[in-house]
């Protein structure tokens, strides 16, 4: 069985240290999964470095652990960032979870102008709070050394302007005509994946982002979920890069 992932962020990690671990992450390594002495953890601080150790020490929320060697793993590159529109219910957290789990360095939240589901004031708050939290327990176990950053809530304007930056950009449309697996990726910068909401990316969001340098691009003959489109597409981009091969 695979040592347990935790989060020790802010922390800068050597081998011969030792870290403790406290706070929320504590509180899940000491009280929920109930770690003892002697038993083996890894620690990252999710932005590239990670490293094996030993519990030393075991509190009711909190605990020390050495570090017997620490492993640190360069920036992935090419990066892939996905705006992802918000869902209904519990599709946008999956959305991100799964994500993750593939591989995403960033997902941006789009308030479209079809989506059902608005993200105001508190509840907003709680929201983003929610997928960034979702994120970060998706990144540890999926044991990933680099953890994916989830922006502030974006407007279609804010989008434009990513776009406008990226080496690559890409609107998944289900009447594009031009597959997402025939587009040449760089070697290194950022490829951006826009998916739209259940209702769709309305013609005037498709007409500003192709204005930006973005391609309407397919996925299959198949319409996917929004929950499911941004993972599928992240699959096949991935495939093509030196990261998965």
């Amino acid at each position: 069985m695979s040592a347990p992932v935790f989060l020790a962020e802010g922390r800068v990690l050597h081998a011969g240290d030792t870290v403790v671990l406290d706070g929320a992450e504590g509180h899940h390594a000491a009280t929920v999964q109930r770690l003892r002495v002697g038993e083996r953890v890894v620690l990252t601080d999710g932005r590239g470095a990670s490293g094996n150790g030993g519990v030393l020490s075991v509190d009711r929320d909190r605990l020390e652990v050495l570090l017997s060697d620490v492993a640190t793993h360069p920036d992935p590159q090419p990066r892939l960032t996905v705006v992802q529109a918000l869902a209904k219910g519990d599709r946008g957290e999956l959305a991100v979870s799964t994500m993750t789990e593939v591989g995403v360095d960033r997902v941006v939240p789009w308030a479209a102008s079809r989506c059902v589901v608005r993200w105001e004031a508190a509840r907003g708050q709680r929201a983003l709070a929610k997928w960034r939290s979702t994120g970060r327990e998706a990144a540890k176990q999926s044991r990933r050394a680099w953890f994916p950053e989830v922006t502030d809530l974006a407007n279609t304007a804010d989008v434009v302007d990513r776009l406008r930056c990226a080496a690559v950009a890409v609107v998944l449309h289900e009447e594009a005509t031009e597959p997402v697996a025939a587009l040449d990726l760089p070697s290194a910068g950022e490829v951006v994946v826009v998916v739209g909401p259940e209702g769709g990316i309305s013609p005037e969001e498709l007409a500003a982002f192709e204005d930006a340098g973005a391609r309407a691009c397919r996925l299959g003959p198949t319409v996917l979920r929004t929950s499911t489109a941004g993972p599928v597409a992240l699959g096949v981009l991935l495939a093509k890069t030196a990261r998965w091969s």
